[in-house]
């Protein structure tokens, strides 16, 4: 069952001036669809999802997105900007594994991990990265074998494991990476104290064509995690997805039939199809 994924981020009413942000941040970005509650945009070719969705989730570093920058004078626009009254969490320097790398978490909350990147290597340059902190240290192998089940398509690029010495769990994932019909997902586990794990404020978007496939993505999802509203349920290992059908955009893009189907899909968990067009057509 061959199925694109791609991030959503929870915004508080500013999902369209984060978009343009970003795109003054990144070349080949550009800002796609803008209504009050959703903004689409693109960078680099990866999809995101902005949400308009209020003050009640924040996105947090517990999912960042790794850019890789083709050129000195991408990385230090981007830096600068997405700097501007946001947060350091690594410094732009140096590191064993870049010449440039730096991780900033900008003015709305969104991590941002910045790499130098002058090969012509044909791969994703934008990558999001699940930190596996807390409680959930030690599972993003777990994580990475069960989305490589629940995705016919996924396939594994990388592992690395820490080694003795380093002092993290010997085992555990230093990092790794995901392929799912061309979205890289990264994985990494971490034993330091940190302040946040993963919520709403990130999560993944699973589009599908029929109720089997919602019916299938969801079941599998929630039997060891849980269910919440709207097409939204959480993974066994906190990550929060979204199962919805790709008719929804078609029916909410109707003006006559938008109000019905939304307060259709507002009484819904898991999303039922027919329903929803019954709604619209009443």
């Amino acid at each position: 069952m061959k199925k694109e994924i791609y991030p959503c981020i929870w915004f508080d009413g500013n999902a369209e001036a984060a978009a343009h942000l970003y795109a003054q941040a990144f070349t080949e970005t550009e800002v796609m669809t803008s209504t009050p509650m959703v903004v689409t945009f693109s960078v680099k070719g990866q999809q995101f999802m902005g949400l308009n969705g209020g003050p009640q989730f924040q996105p947090n570093p517990s999912i960042s997105f790794f850019v890789h920058c083709a050129s000195e004078e991408e990385l230090n626009n981007a830096w600068q900007l997405l700097s501007e009254d946001g947060i350091i969490r690594m410094p732009l320097d140096q590191y064993p594994w870049a010449e440039r790398y730096g991780w900033v978490e900008d003015r709305y909350g969104v991590s941002w991990q910045l790499l130098s990147d002058k090969s012509n290597v044909q791969k994703p340059k934008v990558v999001p990265s699940l930190l596996f902190t807390g409680q959930q240290n030690g599972n993003a192998r777990k994580a990475m074998d069960f989305y490589s089940s629940l995705f016919a398509d996924a396939t594994i690029i990388t592992v690395s494991e820490y080694e003795d010495g380093e002092g993290e769990v010997t085992g555990n994932i230093k990092y790794a990476e995901l392929d799912i019909a061309g979205t890289h997902l990264a994985f990494m586990d971490s034993g330091a104290q940190h302040d946040f794990e993963f919520n709403e404020g990130v999560s993944f978007v699973i589009t599908c064509d029929t109720q089997e496939e919602i019916d299938f993505y969801w079941l599998n999802i929630t039997e060891d995690g849980s269910e919440s509203n709207c097409g939204w349920c959480q993974d066994a290992f906190g990550v929060w997805w979204q199962v919805v059908p790709a008719v929804l955009g078609s029916l909410m893009s109707d003006p006559e039939k938008a109000p019905k189907v939304m307060k259709a899909f507002m009484q819904m968990k898991k999303f039922d199809i027919a329903a929803l067009l019954k709604a619209a057509d009443e």
